[in-house]
């Protein structure tokens, strides 16, 4: 880790620079208790400052308590291992830019604070009915079914009807090749642990979705990042990452992007693929917002095959987030070794939440719930984008469908700070930065379209907004 990539949290100093490198690789346990800390002459070396400085910063550790000298034989990480921290791994940033504040803030809130900045639909658009309804039939069911575990690759019917649905966008995957999980995040979780090791390098979009740079970070990867265009990754940034940092792995959304809402095209699907293939490549598609198109988009996973592609999904975003059910599809050599970590990471399958997303594919009821919710979504697209431009925050392109609208500030504000002021107002807003691994997306805001209807949101975002520009201006008198 070098001293660009660090936040000073100790003053501005260089010291506390040194310091906060330090603490870093011993929550990370990169140095574990009793581990010998390198040479102060090699840690200079290492962070580009000079031999006094690492001596001033080892000694104040030593005073804290952090570690301590040993005569003649150098410094020592003290004690027991503190507990483990997904923070500590990643650049110390402000709570308003960090990926945690955000999900946190989300969660925690309550009914009266609003949640344009959140993931998720509103529960009033959810089919609620078809959810009552699939609750009693399974209620209904054998007592099997309510009181034991599910086999490790989930239920067949679901698994065929699964096949079926990936059928229709060109991916050819047979029940075997199909492993149900409870959730897109225990899946991508459990793809990570099958596929990659502390120290790899995964490679992400940027922006992306900000819980894979907290999901990636708990498994102690290095990740890097491209930036994504309207039609996906850039290809020549591409080819150069994967030529000088050979990934191992590379996440990315294939149908409306999160959170840029954008579509990836065939040609640049076509050269993604290609240079995977150059490089020994594994594509994850994160495929969650799949039934919220307009129009279908390619899929790598049916260009390649379900060779070097892995497709997750779930249906916590159309359906319901309590009831959680999601899907590996991969080559089935591979779901072998991804059912073993399933037992040991969660033993079985949660039988009533996949049978009650079976009943409500099953009956119709999901089709026509969705038939309604994309046009209840462009919608609301349409509505908040004219809002939002009449006030000069631009969104960055139209989305085909789905729920989020990526959108720039003007010139000179900072979309962290205006979220931490809303956020004093009962708003939940998601800044840019959080998506950004390069941190390149200051000016930008996710809003989530039906959660952005309530007047306060604009009426408190142009007070922020008009507070920023005269601020600004005042900096430059």
């Amino acid at each position: 880790m070098g001293p660009s990539a660090l936040t000073d949290g100790d003053g501005g100093t260089r010291v506390g620079l040194v310091m906060q490198a330090l603490r870093a690789r011993i929550a990370g346990r990169v140095l574990a208790p009793g581990a010998r800390l390198p040479s102060i002459r090699a840690f200079a070396e290492t962070m580009a400052v000079s031999k006094s400085t690492v001596v001033e910063a080892y000694d104040r550790l030593a005073a804290e308590g952090v570690i301590q000298a040993r005569r003649g034989s150098g410094f020592y990480v003290v004690g027991h291992a503190q507990p483990f921290s997904v923070a500590d791994l990643g650049p110390r940033l402000e709570r308003a830019v960090d990926p945690f504040w955000v999900s946190r803030q989300t969660l925690d809130a309550g009914e009266t604070v609003l949640k344009p900045g959140c993931g998720w639909l509103p529960a009033d658009w959810l089919p609620q009915d078809a959810l009552r309804r699939a609750l009693r039939t399974v209620s209904r069911a054998p007592a099997e079914t309510l009181a034991d575990y599910g086999t490790p690759l989930g239920s067949l019917p679901l698994r065929q009807l699964l096949g079926r649905r990936l059928a229709l966008h060109g991916i050819e995957a047979m029940p075997d090749s199909i492993m149900l999980t409870e959730s897109g995040t225990q899946a991508l979780d459990l793809v990570c642990r099958f596929l990659v090791e502390p120290g790899d390098t995964v490679l992400v979009d940027d922006p992306c979705y900000f819980n894979f740079h907290a999901l990636l970070r708990a498994h102690r990867v290095r990740i890097v990042s491209v930036p994504y265009t309207q039609h996906g990754p850039d290809p020549v940034a591409f080819e150069q990452v994967l030529t000088e940092q050979r990934p191992r792995l590379y996440i990315t959304n294939s149908a409306l992007h999160n959170p840029t809402g954008a579509t990836l095209s065939p040609v640049v699907a076509h050269r993604v693929l290609k240079l995977a293939d150059q490089f020994g490549l594994t594509i994850v598609e994160d495929d969650i917002f799949a039934d919220f198109e307009l129009e279908p988009a390619p899929r790598l996973a049916a260009f390649d095959g379900l060779d070097r592609v892995v497709q997750i999904g779930s249906f916590s975003k159309a359906l319901s987030a309590s009831a959680r059910c999601g899907y590996i599809a991969a080559r089935r050599d591979w779901i072998d070794g991804l059912i073993d970590l399933k037992i040991a990471a969660s033993f079985g399958t949660g039988r009533l939440a996949a049978e009650m997303v079976l009943t409500i594919l099953k009956d119709g009821s999901y089709r026509k719930h969705m038939d309604g919710l994309r046009s209840r979504l462009a919608r609301a697209m349409g509505e908040t984008s004219r809002r939002l431009r009449a006030m000069g925050v631009e969104p960055w392109i139209e989305p085909r469908g789905g729920m989020f609208l990526w959108c720039a500030l003007p010139e000179g504000l900072d979309s962290s700070v205006i979220a931490r002021q809303l956020l004093a107002e009962g708003i939940v807003l998601a800044p840019g930065n959080v998506y950004s691994l390069s941190q390149t997306a200051g000016r930008f805001l996710r809003f989530n379209v039906a959660q952005s209807s309530d007047p306060r949101l604009f009426s408190a975002l142009g007070r922020a907004m008009a507070a920023g520009t005269r601020h600004g201006r005042a900096g430059t008198v």
